[in-house]
């Protein structure tokens, strides 16, 4: 579905902004129109993550994600969904250099994808830029704590804020970030205290991944959630099923039946069509008024 084809009653940045303190905000990512069509129905946010870089890439890091792989998977996330709002990731290098690079890129990817919104990963040092594109119709949506794009600086992925120099720095980035104009904060790999800590100290809802259920929302990477990766998953997720299993299931019996010649069966070929019309002498002719392909097959 097109982003001019999405309903008209689909959930908008205000209303995601107005679920503070009341019924929990349901987000996970998405990265394609199939997955986002079949999840649609039961989510009220997409968050198509630069997470793609991994789950969809086999990277080891987003770093390497580009501003085109996020627009191309933003557009067909909005063309699978009818309900959920759409936030779509700017990635690592494409919003920190300025503020009219920011505008510039985030633009690109609301004009190209059709999507809700933007996020950005940072705290106060990216307030001015929440600030900048807020006020030029670009609505952001925050992240702070555990930021995959900073995981170098960070010293690699760990849960943050259990000391209390590093929990008040998240609690004041999480205040800069909504005082900036941010709708919304996803809050990311910390320690349960603080998750508590931060969605009491902000006016906008708090999305949780790996974090506290006290959070206005939650958001896990799909894959996770569903299981298709099986040599890693976070302590944070729960594991609503086991897809992995059963795709490699389905490729072994594939695979047997092509070895054993039992696929394809009579019943998925084509069958010649009996027809009136002329045949060819040789060969095959295609009839543009039937659009059928005759075939000779006694020649």
């Amino acid at each position: 579905m097109s982003a001019a084809g999405r309903t008209k009653g689909h959930i908008s940045v205000p209303q995601i902004r107005a679920r503070k303190g009341g019924d929990p905000i349901v987000s996970l990512t998405a990265y394609s129109a199939p997955m986002a069509a079949i999840l649609d129905p039961h989510v009220d946010l997409f968050i198509v993550g630069d997470s793609v870089g991994m789950v969809f890439y086999g990277m080891d890091s987003t770093l390497g994600v580009t501003l085109e792989m996020m627009i191309g998977h933003g557009a067909a996330v909005v063309r699978g969904s009818e309900k959920a709002c759409v936030v779509v990731d700017m990635p690592f290098g494409s919003y920190q250099e300025s503020h009219s690079q920011a505008f510039r890129n985030a633009a690109k990817v609301m004009k190209r994808t059709g999507c809700d919104a933007v996020k950005l990963e940072g705290g106060a040092e990216m307030a001015e830029t929440v600030a900048f594109l807020t006020a030029r119709g670009i609505p952001v949506m925050g992240h702070v704590g555990l930021m995959p794009q900073s995981v170098n600086s960070l010293g690699g992925y760990r849960a943050r804020g259990r000391g209390r120099a590093e929990a008040m720095k998240i609690i004041s980035d999480a205040r800069a970030i909504a005082d900036a104009g941010a709708f919304s904060i996803v809050v990311e790999g910390v320690v349960e205290p603080l998750a508590r800590e931060v969605t009491n100290s902000v006016v906008v809802p708090t999305i949780g991944i790996g974090a506290s259920a006290e959070c206005d929302g939650q958001v896990l990477v799909t894959e996770d959630m569903v299981g298709l990766f099986n040599d890693f998953t976070p302590s944070f997720v729960k594991r609503y099923a086991d897809l992995g299993s059963l795709v490699g299931e389905a490729a072994e019996a594939y695979g047997q039946d092509v070895r054993a010649r039992r696929f394809p069966a009579a019943e998925h070929c084509f069958k010649v069509k009996n027809t009136k019309r002329n045949q060819p002498s040789l060969g095959t002719r295609y009839n543009r008024h039937s659009d059928l392909y005759y075939l000779k097959l006694d020649a």
